[in-house]
């Protein structure tokens, strides 16, 4: 059994962090694709969407997590 965690950059503050590929909060750029957000830059957001009237941004559980092998699709999965 194996695990499965991306080391990639914060679409928000470009430092690289480990997440869940399927289960990190992401925003999308210009039209462009979806990128990850680290946890810090969501708790940033957070106070900036409260301070607006906005909800929260949660993050699903284990976002910032390894997922099982198992869990992880990869285009040849479809």
């Amino acid at each position: 059994m194996g695990f499965v965690q991306v080391f990639g950059p914060c679409v928000v503050c470009k430092r690289p962090f480990f997440f869940h590929p399927h289960k990190v909060p992401s925003a999308r750029l210009d039209g462009g694709p979806r990128e990850p957000i680290c946890e810090t830059c969501v708790d940033a957001i957070n106070v900036r969407r409260a301070a607006r009237g906005l909800p929260p941004i949660v993050p699903l559980p284990g976002a910032y997590e390894a997922c099982d092998e198992s869990e992880f699709v990869t285009d040849e999965d479809y």
